[in-house]
C-alpha cells in the first residue's frame, strides 16, 4: 500500500470519526447529564442519581401525556394503515391516469416543512369550525404519515404475481376471502413494518402536534414545555426515555425487515 493510500485511508477513518461523534456526542451527554447534574461545563461527579426517573415515573402529568401520545400513535397506525392500504391497493390495480395525481396528493404533506402542514390544517380546521384536541392531532398525524405508509404496501403489492388474486376468484373465491386468505398474508409484514414506522413517527412528531393539540398534551409537548423553562436532569431523562423507546421500536422494524429477507432468500 502507497503513502497516498495510507493517507486516503487515514483521513476517511477521521472523517468517519468526526461525523459518528457529531451524530452520537449528543446523545451521549444527553443520557449522561439525566443521571448527573452540572454547572458552568463542570461535572459534579456525586451528584449521580436516579431521581429524575422516578420522578417521571410517578408524575400525573407526565404519565397522561404518554397516554395520549399512545393514544394518538395507535389510532394513528390503525387509520394511516387502513387508507394507505386502500390507496395502494387503487394505485396498483387501477389504469387510471389521476392515480399519479392521487400519488402526488398523499406525498405533498410528507414532502413540505411541517410547520406548513401544521399551520393549513390548524387553517382548514378553524374554517370548518372543528375544535382542536387528539382527534385533530390523530388526524394532522395520519396524513403526515400517510405517504410512507402508502409506499412500504405499495412496493409489496408490486412484487406479487397478478395471477395471484386471479387464480382466487377462479376457484370461486369472493372478494373478502381473496383478500383475507390470499392476499393479506401475502402483506402482513409489510402492514406490521408500515405501522411500527407510522407509531414511531407520531410518537415523535412535535412540531404539527403544536398546532392541533388544543388544551391536551402529548409527551413531545410536555417536554418542548419543560425545555422552555430551563434543561434540567428530568427534561433530559425524558429526552433519554424517548430516545430508548424510538430505538427500541426501529429496532424492531429492522429485525421484521431482516427476518422476512432471509425467508425470501431461502
Amino acid at each position: 500500500m502507497t503513502k497516498s493510500e495510507n493517507l486516503t485511508k487515514y483521513l476517511l477513518a477521521g472523517l468517519t470519526g468526526l461525523i459518528v461523534a457529531a451524530l452520537y456526542a449528543p446523545i451521549v451527554l444527553t443520557i449522561f447529564y439525566s443521571f448527573y447534574k452540572s454547572r458552568k461545563g463542570k461535572v459534579d461527579w456525586g451528584s449521580f442519581s436516579y431521581e429524575p426517573y422516578t420522578k417521571l415515573i410517578f408524575e400525573r402529568q407526565i404519565l397522561e401525556s404518554l397516554m395520549n401520545s399512545i393514544y394518538v400513535g395507535i389510532v394513528t397506525v390503525i387509520c394511516s394503515v387502513v387508507i394507505g392500504f386502500y390507496f395502494a391497493n387503487y394505485y396498483h390495480t387501477s389504469k387510471s391516469k389521476m392515480k399519479e395525481f392521487l400519488q402526488f396528493i398523499i406525498f405533498l404533506p410528507f414532502l413540505l416543512p411541517p410547520i406548513i402542514t401544521g399551520l393549513s390544517l390548524l387553517i382548514f380546521f378553524r374554517e370548518i369550525n372543528l375544535p382542536r384536541s387528539l382527534n385533530t392531532v390523530v388526524i394532522g398525524h395520519t396524513i403526515f404519515v400517510l405517504a410512507i405508509v402508502f409506499k412500504i404496501i405499495l412496493n409489496k403489492l408490486e412484487t406479487l404475481k397478478p395471477s395471484l388474486m386471479e387464480s382466487a376468484y377462479d376457484l370461486g373465491a369472493s372478494k373478502w376471502q381473496a383478500f383475507y386468505y390470499v392476499l393479506l398474508p401475502n402483506i402482513k409484514l409489510s402492514l406490521i413494518i408500515a405501522g411500527l414506522l407510522a407509531f414511531t413517527i407520531s410518537l415523535d412528531e412535535t412540531l404539527i402536534t403544536l398546532f392541533l393539540i388544543g388544551n391536551d398534551t402529548t409527551w413531545p409537548i410536555k417536554l418542548w414545555a419543560k425545555m422552555r423553562v430551563g434543561f434540567s436532569k428530568q427534561v433530559n431523562a425524558s429526552v433519554t426515555l424517548i430516545l430508548i423507546l424510538t430505538s427500541l421500536l426501529v429496532l424492531l422494524i429492522a429485525s421484521i425487515i431482516s427476518r422476512s429477507e432471509k425467508k425470501i432468500m431461502y
